[in-house]
């Protein structure tokens, strides 16, 4: 069980880690919530082979990762990716139906992706219970939003230069009414409107020889969130002999993060017939205007900065029409948060913090590893890919509370399982690719359902009572399913 003083759930980490990563951003992670594969809303050739990527390419989403390696656009082609996923145990679910075009000239290429999505909410979040003896002072309450819509778009545009260079630009933006998971954040909420985007844009480089690749990518990454979360508050007014009282009211939470980062990778084909090498070095700096006051850790906290960086190593070998090939990654991150003090506060030694000052400290080092390995076999019309992701997560927090005096360390560890398989068939003029992912080691955190015992004894003694969302956190198991389908069809 995760313990309900961890602190550290970064502003954005849902909108980064939901998908198979973009490899020039680095997630950030403290709990392993299952979010599911909502921003996987452009396709993948690789997805099958657990989304090795260092050392074997990617026809249809290496574009999208560097711009410049558009390049290896081969023709004009449309493609449209509907992809679904579940979360078990009643964890919620998506479907999003995206449709990309990708456009090559004598010397410039490009592409346009737009995606619609529907949401539909976790039925898990630990909501407030009312009795239905409780008066209910306030509108009709939704105990969720059935299901929520989002909106996707990206392009890109690049070009061919001299001497085995190219230079691409790409840029895509969301507008979001829902981020999975973010209801389980916000135990004992009656609900949680959400409503902001995402912007994204990235400058590439890339030179291709007989030998060997050089890409070089520079991103700049955005997310502004807002959530409004509606709790219900149980008062008993003048008379405690009468029923209590439910009223509800709204707490606005801002979730920003701004990252910038770079990546250089190069690849290598060594001499032995069909081996290649490959290598990957990514920053990352994360600056956290605002992270949320979310229920799950009850305090709220203030700005965050990030410094998070990752090495990669990856090998494949291509024999007539199969492709084995692993990756290797490593991510030391940094990353500093801390609470500020809205009034003057009196600690336990007996000063006084002012407002603006610290009140609570948390640094946190993680090393990560992530492993990868997949394989695929194309015959003439016909063929399977198999893979395996394997991701551990560690970190140390170190925590000063200004406030109490006191200091803390405090170590956690998990591990996710992914399995991955894919199949591919040739008609005439048309492509369709099938790939499934299932990732476990996740779950749906939540608080202990005691909240209805509590709230019963607290009526009975028909004293004040406010009934607190703050119960021992639990986390309940949880795997995500996810299916693609990719369809490709040229333009002749």
């Amino acid at each position: 069980m995760i313990r309900p003083f961890v602190r550290m759930l970064v502003a954005g980490v849902l909108l980064v880690v939901a998908v198979p990563v973009q490899a020039q951003l680095v997630p950030i992670r403290t709990v392993p919530v299952a979010s599911g594969d909502q921003f996987l809303t452009r396709p993948s050739a690789n997805l099958g082979m657990g989304g090795v990527h260092i050392a074997v390419d990617d026809s249809i989403a290496d574009g999208w990762g560097n711009p410049a390696k558009g390049v290896f656009i081969s023709e004009s082609q449309f493609i449209g990716s509907p992809t679904v996923y579940t979360i078990s145990n009643s964890g919620g679910s998506g479907k999003t139906f995206p449709i990309t075009g990708l456009f090559r000239g004598a010397k410039w290429f490009g592409g346009v992706s737009m995606a619609l999505q529907q949401i539909d909410d976790s039925r898990n979040n630990g909501g407030a219970w009312i009795d239905p003896w409780v008066i209910w002072e306030g509108p009709n309450r939704r105990l969720s939003d059935v299901s929520s819509r989002n909106l996707f778009a990206a392009g890109l545009v690049g070009t061919e230069l001299s001497g085995g260079w190219s230079v691409g630009l790409a840029a895509s933006t969301a507008h979001l009414d829902a981020v999975d998971g973010v209801d389980l954040l916000y135990a004992g909420a009656d609900r949680i409107d959400q409503s902001g985007g995402t912007g994204d844009i990235r400058l590439g480089l890339f030179r291709s020889s007989a030998r060997d690749e050089l890409s070089l990518t520079v991103v700049h990454n955005r997310i502004s969130m807002t959530h409004d979360v509606h709790y219900v508050d149980f008062t008993w007014d003048d008379d405690p002999m009468q029923r209590p009282v439910a009223r509800a009211h709204i707490e606005s939470n801002q979730d920003q993060t701004r990252t910038w980062g770079a990546q250089i990778a190069w690849a290598r084909n060594l001499t032995a017939p069909g081996w290649r090498l490959g290598t990957t070095a990514t920053v990352n700096r994360k600056s956290h205007p605002k992270i949320p006051n979310y229920s799950i850790q009850n305090i709220p906290r203030d700005p965050g900065l990030t410094w998070a960086y990752e090495a990669g190593l990856g090998l494949a070998r291509t024999k007539g029409g199969t492709t084995f090939g692993f990756d290797v990654l490593v991510q030391p991150i940094w990353s500093e948060t801390w609470q500020e003090a809205d009034t003057p506060t009196e600690t336990a030694a007996g000063g006084v913090l002012n407002i603006g000052e610290r009140t609570i400290d948390n640094d946190f080092f993680f090393t990560n590893v992530l492993l990868r390995t997949g394989v695929s076999h194309q015959s003439d019309d016909v063929g399977f890919q198999f893979g395996l992701e394997v991701r551990s997560y560690a970190y140390t927090l170190d925590q000063i509370n200004h406030v109490d005096v006191s200091v803390r360390t405090q170590k956690e560890t998990w591990m996710e399982w992914t399995p991955t398989l894919g199949g591919t068939f040739q008609l005439d003029d048309l492509e369709i690719r099938y790939a499934a992912r299932l990732t476990t080691g996740t779950g749906q955190p939540g608080t202990a359902r005691s909240f209805r015992e509590e709230a019963k004894a607290a009526f009975d003694v028909g004293g004040d009572f406010i009934v607190a969302p703050d119960a021992p956190l639990t986390l309940q198991d949880a795997n995500v399913l996810t299916h693609q389908v990719v369809l490709r069809i040229p333009i002749r």
